[in-house]
């Protein structure tokens, strides 16, 4: 069995592969070298780890996952990967963006696919149908935008996100929340049209904690998966121990 660590900016998702199926998996404020050993102990048979972190983590974790895993990974930009990276700054690419890229590759193999992570950021990732990954664009998440209104202006307030908005704004709350939400929609749905006509058969996967509120609101067709990172983890994995 594997464990699959992604440490982000803010929480910690970590998972339970038997192979390629995934058993278990769950967010943590922190994984503690103690969380490890319990795991352990309820499952004698994990004996393959992979890590990838966004910011330090402490020694002890690295030391027992070193010791007690016959394969350890940390990821960088000098792992292995399953698909061809075209990226010109390897280094400086983010590990959840390629882990989800090689998530997506894993479930639709030999197809052109942009991944849309939505989270503190939103990133765009292109993988070809011929499995290289051509690479992508940042843009400022949906919470990031309601705070830039917020931070860098002197009077607009603070808005929420909601699931329903107006598509012009009759007070200022509405104009900040059609702004930003209406906005950020016409943003994905062009990235989705544009690189459609330069790649056939495009299939869109949104992921990331804001994915739920793209399902149903773009006109294009989408799936929606909340586990692309993890899952590409553990194909990375897979693939260095063969």
């Amino acid at each position: 069995m594997n464990l699959i660590i992604d440490i982000g900016n803010s929480r910690t998702k970590i998972a339970l592969f038997n192979d390629s199926d995934l058993m278990f998996n769950v967010s943590l404020d922190e994984l503690t070298p103690e969380n490890v050993g319990m795991l352990l102990d309820e499952h004698p048979q994990l004996n393959k780890a992979i890590l990838s972190a966004t910011k330090p983590y402490s020694p002890e974790l690295k030391k027992i996952l070193t010791e007690k895993f016959s394969l350890f990974i940390e990821l960088d930009h000098r792992t292995l990967i399953p698909i061809e990276n075209l990226y010109e700054s390897k280094e400086t690419l983010g590990k959840d963006r390629l882990a989800a890229a090689i998530g997506a590759n894993e479930l639709f193999p030999n197809q052109n696919l942009l991944i849309i992570d939505a989270g503190t950021a939103i990133t765009f990732d292109l993988v070809n149908s011929k499995n290289q990954f051509m690479g992508g664009n940042i843009s400022p998440g949906l919470e990031m935008r309601y705070k830039a209104l917020n931070t860098f202006t002197g009077k607009l307030p603070l808005v929420e996100a909601a699931d329903d908005f107006p598509l012009l704004g009759r007070n200022t709350t509405e104009a900040i929340r059609s702004g930003v939400q209406t906005g950020i929609l016409f943003e994905v749905e062009q990235y989705i049209q544009t690189l459609n006509k330069n790649y056939e058969t495009l299939k869109v996967i949104i992921t990331g904690g804001d994915a739920k509120f793209f399902d149903k609101k773009l006109k294009s067709s989408i799936f929606v998966h909340f586990n692309l990172t993890l899952i590409g983890l553990n194909r990375i994995l897979e693939f260095n121990n063969r």
